[in-house]
């Protein structure tokens, strides 16, 4: 339970109020915090940031893939984002033969740019809000008729816009379902690869470094967006042209120094920072050990086969990435947030709220017996959620039990069908069945260990002893069909689909029979019956009770300027270039150096190799225009901005809209500001353009990119 120790809750949340930039913020970017982003060094204006009637900053910056930001270089098209953004299209194009992972890869001109089918970038053309309309007659209303209602409502104002053929509207709640914005969104879908650093560049440190400062990754890629000859977005075609972009962002390669104003803009992924104490509580305390421990079972069983297979390191490395991105995230959130005192801290303002307004006790009462009612279920969630994401064959198990509950139900058709026989081959091409049955039966071993009796189906004991499940797990594994090791139809799933469907009757009527599928059933039956309707409904009153909570918030603290909880819409934060002291006798500077790569440097070693180029480079302190004051190529540097999930590839800006990093990560020991920002602690990642820059000019001899650029000195 919270330890409601006012005493040093009251003395922390003085002590924070006291500090500038407290809360953080991921701002709409037609409601910028402007006062706040001047006071700390801005020179330009919000309009100057989001404009519909001209060119601004906003035009130059993309949702990328549906998942990242990217932002645009050049009058040519060219974008900039993460390596780990590029990862998959990376992967792509790679083989054992031609490993564009290990060796990076640099078109020499546009004609040697590689396509990428289905790579989509969205821009933002306006923002409204439309919380008026989307609200308007659900006063009395609640649960279905209230999210019935307001379904239509965005419906018919969809339909009420006139927008082009290549546009859509995407409405999306703000502050719990109080506020309802609207975007207008263009989507151009050819996107080239130009250009990528190798991984011993742009994933080094890997997943030892990964939310970790100092930081030294060169975690970059480059794209273009290509258009018809009108400039308009269009399918590939080897007709279309480089996309001349309404705004384009200039890159600086000026010196930093502790204290400059720094702005960066992009889709944030998800936040919760107006949750209760109660729900933080659980999250520190049991959710977030439920979600680290399964993972870490995943990644040691997956990392002792691609250290000593190149073929699985390849097939694995996307995969594996995103996994260990969450798991690392989780445990740093975990210190961050006892170490915050996040709980406390949360205790103390909900204090300070119901001395002002009496009625949000009663609301806060509500939530904590919510919470603690739905405490059993969401652990079982947890666990049973990341099992069946992470165990990779309960997951195929699992398209397969969709599949044919939609088709049984009638509402499968042929189009559907088409779609999920591609999902299927896109999962088998980097799946290992031999490999996933020994994650699998670990995960087994730990679900039955972990979950409570009541969650588990009969006789589930027999599946505690990890080492037991090994050897019976691949036994089935080697005589299942999902697994594409045993023969349905006359062919296996995973190396040709469409025979394997010839008789769908047949192979339906096979699957059910398959033994690792009726394992899984029984473990998704149980939970579906014990659990899943007991966590969605508690959800979903926590959830009405959450919005109102959120309006209280907001009527009652005049004092405080609310921004809502990212939710993968452009958004903009701002702060100030700094260093951290994370613990004490711990001081960290802001920035880093190319020597400090040297200094990591492990020659052969999957996370610390360095290539050979790049050491000359150093050996010879050929450095170009790239290097700072102190002689040495800048790598990267840390700020106070408030980013999450999502700002990956985000650019990073001055005090004057010029570029001056690539956002990238999060120090690990503020990676709880998803849910509780804490200036002291809370410091975002960025690689710094010169060291872009010098990796594209020196390292790739690709100085015909950089012409394409404004390089502001």
């Amino acid at each position: 339970m919270i330890k409601r120790n006012i005493l040093i809750a009251s003395a922390f949340f003085s002590f924070s109020l006291g500090m500038a930039q407290q809360y953080g913020g991921m701002w709409i970017p037609t409601e910028l915090n402007e006062k706040e982003m001047k006071d700390l060094g801005m020179k330009i204006s919000a309009k100057d940031i989001f404009n519909t009637q001209k060119p601004s900053i906003k035009d130059a910056v993309v949702q990328f893939n549906g998942g990242c930001t990217a932002e645009i270089i050049s009058p040519k098209g060219l974008l900039l984002t993460n390596h780990h953004c590029g990862y998959g299209q990376i992967q792509a194009h790679s083989t054992v033969q031609n490993d564009l992972l290990s060796n990076g890869f640099w078109a020499k001109n546009m004609g040697t740019e590689l396509p990428n089918p289905g790579v989509t970038v969205d821009f933002i053309v306006d923002i409204k809000d439309v919380s008026a309309q989307i609200l308007e007659s659900t006063d009395n209303l609640q649960d279905q008729d209230l999210a019935k209602k307001i379904a239509n409502n965005i419906e018919v104002y969809k339909n009420s816009q006139k927008i082009e053929s290549y546009q859509s509207i995407s409405v999306k709640p703000m502050y719990y379902g109080n506020k309802y914005y609207a975007y207008v969104i263009e989507t151009y879908k050819d996107v080239r690869l130009v250009g990528a650093p190798p991984q011993s560049i742009g994933k080094f440190g890997s997943d030892t470094d990964n939310w970790v400062w100092p930081r030294h990754t060169g975690d970059f890629s480059m794209f273009r967006i290509y258009a018809d000859k009108n400039n308009k977005p269009a399918e590939y075609s080897k007709d279309n042209v480089p996309y001349v972009p309404k705004h384009y962002l200039p890159v600086s390669i000026k010196d930093k120094a502790e204290n400059d104003f720094t702005f960066v803009f992009g889709f944030p992924g998800r936040t919760t920072e107006y949750l209760p104490a109660i729900a933080v509580e659980k999250i520190m305390k049991e959710i977030d050990p439920a979600r680290i421990a399964v993972r870490d079972v995943a990644l040691k069983t997956l990392d002792e086969k691609m250290r000593t297979d190149d073929a699985t390191r390849i097939k694995y490395a996307s995969k594996f990435a995103s996994v260990a991105n969450y798991w690392k995230k989780w445990i740093g959130e975990v210190e961050g947030l006892k170490k915050s005192n996040a709980v406390q801290k949360k205790v103390m303002y909900e204090g300070s709220l119901v001395a002002k307004n009496h009625e949000i006790k009663t609301t806060l009462d509500q939530l904590n017996k919510l919470y603690n009612d739905q405490a059993p279920y969401a652990l079982n969630n947890a666990y049973y959620s990341e099992v069946i994401r992470n165990a990779e064959t309960f997951a195929l198990a699992n398209l397969y039990s969709n599949y044919i509950t939609s088709l049984e139900a009638g509402k499968m058709d042929e189009k559907g069908t088409t779609a999920f026989k591609t999902k299927l081959t896109s999962f088998y091409k980097d799946y290992s069945a031999e490999l996933d049955s020994k994650v699998t039966a670990k995960l087994l071993a730990l679900y039955a260990n972990k979950t409570e009796a009541q969650f588990l189906p009969a006789g589930f004991d027999k599946y505690k002893n990890e080492a037991q499940n090994i050897a019976s797990f691949e036994e089935l594994s080697k005589n299942s069909v999902i697994t594409g090791r045993s023969q349905v139809n006359g062919a296996v799933l995973n190396a040709d689909i469409e025979k394997a469907f010839s008789n769908q009757d047949k192979l339906i009527k096979t699957i059910k029979k398959d033994a690792v599928y009726q394992l899984f059933m029984s473990i998704k039956d149980t939970y579906m019956k014990t659990a899943d309707p007991q966590f969605t409904g508690l959800q979903s009153k926590i959830d009405v009770l959450q919005k109102k909570f959120m309006a209280q918030q907001i009527s009652t603290d005049k004092d405080r300027k609310f921004f809502p909880d990212a939710n993968s819409t452009l958004r903009v934060t701002y702060g100030k270039v700094k260093g951290s002291t994370p613990r004490d006798a711990v001081s960290y500077d802001y920035q880093t150096h190319l020597a400090g790569v040297i200094e990591k440097y492990v020659p052969g070693d999957y996370e610390f190799d360095v290539p050979q180029k790049l050491i000359d480079l150093y050996n010879k302190k050929d450095y170009g225009n790239y290097k700072d004051k102190s002689g040495d190529v800048p790598v990267g540097f840390t700020a106070t901005n408030h980013t999450t999930g999502g700002n990956s590839g985000s650019p990073a800006l001055d005090a004057h809209g010029n570029l001056v990093g690539l956002n990238f990560d999060r120090q690990w020991e503020g990676t709880m500001s998803d849910i509780n920002y804490d200036p002291r602690f809370s410091r975002n990642i960025m690689v710094d353009t010169k060291y872009i820059l010098f990796i594209i000019d020196k390292f790739a001899d690709s100085k015909w990119l950089i012409d394409e650029m404004k390089i502001v000195k």
